[in-house]
């Protein structure tokens, strides 16, 4: 009779069909299934928190068990988007293969309880501010509103900090008021009062434009969705100047329902000045800015690669990705000079709702002359159901969130502040070689490509000119210089001489936002 059921299940495991274990006693909530929802889900299915809905206990997770298994074993939760094959990333989130057929045979089982003295108590969550009681809080004076429709808004909020010496910052944890609208939002330091003369003065909290490439301005980090707070390595810590202003970069994305912002942020002190430095580097430059990103309309696969030689040692600890909506894969090598290939992150399945930066376990080490390798598609094809357009139009590279960037961005840290020098250079040196490149394509595709993408993007009222207010925040630190006759717009012409001026040695590219 043994040997007939085994037969038999060979058969049946032969055509699909699931097999039970004989013998193997039921899989319950409280022995089995609440350890793994408590520890890898509850996090973020809780009163609180950003998750649409409760798990909590056994009610709520049996309500929605079969919803469960499938986002389980199709990884889409728990949320985590980042592979490698050669490093290991800190609090990976992933279930492992046997975690995922636990769940999916509890809900074929029928879903049952079980003893429920054997139930683990749900874990205490920190309550609140996650890093713990910050040195310092500040929040936007009063709320910006955002209307329920229409075009993406970016925004800078001034938040005085009152400094009365130079303070070293470890970690800024960023709390949304509405974060159903926050896309994401930057963080610099202002010691030259500029964003607090601009903060108001066209009737509403904040202002239009960007703080970037300027002495007495730097960068602090930032916020996207998904992102969970952090604390910079031991070592390490940005430096904020006596009397700096905190500004906030933020990007709002209309949802459908009139929502009003006011952002409280937390700032925690380091105790001693850092003895590392540190700094970002992103490929391609500028989120793709310079990269001329145009995705026909049906591209399955619009890819963009890029490459960059490392004139420094350096020892990476954290990455992180940005793309939008149709954004579909990125992946970052890094060939060292022995000609190993290392993979440092790889990204299958963009999920423009869920980013943040994947922080590796040890430092990585790549010594100089390691070539770094980018490569990112996109898929505007009408069998994306991420796509927004349908059917699908040619999507370019704009701030918009219906328009396209790409990058990822690498957190190095350097030996010392010269070899920081050093790489800046070779990035501003790389950025404009990438310009370069993608000039020369346009001129071979009939010219003008790039300034007519720009104009496309930003030209609301359509007259073939961008007026300040419709510049991308990139573009405002430069309107001055650029508009050559002062008549207070940009046409082709001035556009075309601005590109051909960051062409030239000397001139930094633009960034972006």
């Amino acid at each position: 009779m043994n040997r007939l059921l085994r037969s038999l299940c060979l058969v049946l495991a032969a055509f699909g069909a699931a097999v039970p274990v004989l013998g193997a006693a039921p899989v319950t909530f409280s022995e089995h299934i609440a350890p793994i929802i408590f520890k890898s889900c509850s996090g973020c299915h809780r009163a609180g928190e950003a998750a649409p809905f409760t798990l909590e206990n056994y009610r709520d997770i049996a309500k929605r068990g079969e919803q469960i298994a499938k986002v389980t074993a199709s990884r889409q939760m728990p949320p985590w988007h980042a592979t490698s094959g050669d490093f290991a990333f800190e609090n990976d989130r992933r279930l492992n293969p046997a975690q995922i057929e636990l769940l999916a045979k509890w809900v074929r089982e029928g879903m049952a309880e079980g003893d429920a003295t054997k139930l683990p108590p749900l874990p205490r969550f920190t309550a609140g501010w996650q890093l713990g009681q910050p040195d310092l809080v500040v929040k936007m004076r009063k709320p910006h509103a955002i209307p329920a429709e229409g075009r993406d808004q970016y925004r800078l909020f001034t938040l005085p900090l009152n400094l009365a010496e130079d303070r070293w910052v470890k970690a800024i944890e960023f709390r949304p008021s509405a974060p159903r609208v926050v896309h994401h939002s930057l963080f610099y330091y202002d010691s030259t009062g500029m964003a607090k003369g601009m903060d108001g003065v066209a009737g509403q909290i904040g202002f239009r434009g960007m703080l970037r490439n300027q002495n007495g301005v730097g960068p602090l980090g930032g916020w996207a969705v998904g992102a969970t707070p952090r604390t910079l390595p031991e070592g390490m810590a940005y430096r904020v100047p006596r009397g700096s202003d905190l500004v906030l970069s933020t990007h709002f994305h209309p949802t459908g329902k009139a929502e009003s912002e006011q952002s409280t942020v937390g700032i925690y002190f380091a105790k001693e000045a850092p003895r590392s430095v540190f700094t970002a580097l992103q490929l391609p430059p500028a989120f793709g800015a310079l990269s001329a990103v145009d995705i026909p309309a049906g591209a399955d696969k619009y890819t963009v690669t890029d490459t960059f030689e490392m004139p420094v040692a350096v020892e990476a600890f954290g990455i992180s990705g940005h793309m939008h909506y149709i954004g579909r894969t990125l992946e970052m090598t890094a060939t060292l000079p022995d000609g190993t290939v290392r993979k440092l992150v790889g990204i299958d399945h963009w999920d423009f709702s869920w980013q943040e930066q994947y922080d590796f376990q040890k430092f990585v080490s790549l010594p100089q002359g390691t070539r770094l390798s980018v490569k990112l598609t996109w898929d505007n094809s009408a069998a994306n159901p991420r796509n927004p357009s349908h059917p699908p139009r040619r999507v370019r590279w704009g701030p918009q969130s219906e328009d396209e960037m790409g990058a990822i961005t690498l957190m190095v840290k350097v030996k010392d502040r010269d070899d920081q020098a050093t790489l800046e250079k070779s990035q501003q040196d790389h950025a404009r070689q990438v310009l370069k490149s993608s000039a020369t394509r346009a001129a071979a595709g009939g010219g003008g490509q790039l300034v007519a993408g720009l104009l496309r993007a930003n030209d609301r009222n359509r007259d073939g000119k961008l007026a300040r207010d419709e510049a991308p925040g990139w573009l405002t630190p430069l309107f001055a210089r650029l508009d050559s006759n002062r008549d207070g717009v940009l046409d082709g012409s001035e556009l075309e001489a601005g590109r051909n001026r960051w062409l030239t040695p000397g001139n930094p590219p633009p960034s972006a936002p």
